[in-house]
């Protein structure tokens, strides 16, 4: 190492602390940024070049710099997200919180280099006031950085030759990463407008063009189609009523050959009024002051299988998908038949 570069090092020894501080600030910029921007990524991480590193830097192109401060990686922070369109998003939030040096800054992307995916990454060159040295913000997605991992692993992107056969191999493993990549950011992309397509369906009372599957029957039950069922159940003792999820019973009201909302909704009216009217037999006679909010549609299911003539074995399994294989299911099972035994709609079972 000449001179030159032995002036350097030893000015970055003096710089450590704060570089420190400078990577500590970035840190928190960008974390405060996320979370005020409601963003999730896999990783936000920063680095200080070590002086190992910078020695190897410094010993190979030395000459380029005039001073430690024209070294734009000292400091280094990534962050690694999920879908590539995400790297778009966080690059405006990184452009709304740094001052960026657009004329070092490069895009990796736009270069389509055949072997370059794990390498794709956007590489912005940042200052934040107060610094006299600047730093580099890496994003990327989870599989490019995966990606590049292994190759740094493998030594694939060493100096030392490696057979052309394996080149092949990688480069081929690469254009399935990069496949996927695109998939994933294509598929949520397709999902979310699935989502918004079955809400404005669901908010249109079109019910029976939406089918029954886990993000329609969410979105369903957030309109909260059993309300009056619950306040009508929860005022026979006065009873204060504890939200609980509904996602169990899902696979529940298919097993009912439930097919659409429609059908779900078609089956709350059928069977509501008798739901009520157990729910009533349950309680009546109890100072149970707490209730579920799934209490009306349980009941309704328990209402529509024994009125289709399902009898114990019918409940059991109706509890063992709600609650989990248990001895105690069959106990309620029983309990419950002989509950609604003398209720109307049990003289009408085929």
């Amino acid at each position: 190492m000449d001179l030159h570069s032995e002036l350097i090092l030893e000015d970055y020894r003096k710089a450590v602390p704060v570089l420190e501080r400078l990577k500590e600030e970035v840190l928190a910029k960008l974390r405060e940024a996320l979370d005020r921007n409601g963003l999730t990524v896999t990783t936000v991480e920063a680095r200080v070049k070590t002086e190992s590193s910078l020695a190897g830097k410094l010993a190979i192109k030395g000459g380029k710099y005039a001073s430690l401060t024209d070294i734009t990686d000292l400091v280094g922070a990534r962050i690694v997200t999920f879908y590539t369109d995400d790297v778009d998003r966080m690059a405006s939030m990184a452009e709304q919180i740094f001052d960026i040096d657009w004329e070092n800054s490069v895009d990796k992307r736009t270069l389509h280099q055949l072997d370059s995916f794990g390498y794709d990454s956007l590489h912005y060159i940042c200052r934040i006031p107060g610094y006299d040295f600047r730093f580099e913000l890496q994003l990327r997605t989870t599989l490019q950085h995966a990606w590049a991992a292994i190759n740094h692993d493998s030594g694939y992107k060493s100096n030392i030759d490696i057979p052309r056969e394996f080149v092949r191999r990688m480069n081929r493993m690469a254009g399935l990463l990069e496949m996927a990549d695109y998939e994933f950011s294509r598929i949520r992309t397709e999902l979310s407008d699935y989502r918004r397509r079955m809400q404005q369906l669901v908010a249109n009372g079109k019910l029976d063009e939406v089918q029954l599957d886990g993000d329609t029957f969410r979105s369903y039950m957030q309109a909260k189609p059993l309300e009056q069922l619950n306040k009508r159940i929860a005022a026979i003792n006065q009873a204060e009523i504890q939200d609980a999820p509904f996602n169990n019973y899902l696979p529940v009201l298919k097993a009912l050959n439930c097919t659409t909302l429609g059908d779900v909704s078609r089956l709350i009216r059928r069977y509501e009024e008798d739901a009520y009217l157990l729910a009533r037999h349950q309680l009546g006679n109890t100072d149970l002051d707490i209730i579920s909010s799934a209490i009306g549609l349980q009941n309704i299911c328990i209402v529509c299988i024994l009125s289709s003539g399902g009898g114990k074995i019918g409940l059991e399994r109706l509890f063992d998908t709600l609650n989990g294989h248990s001895p105690h299911n069959a106990e309620l099972a029983e309990l419950t038949f002989i509950q609604a035994s003398n209720l109307p709609f049990m003289k009408h079972q085929p």
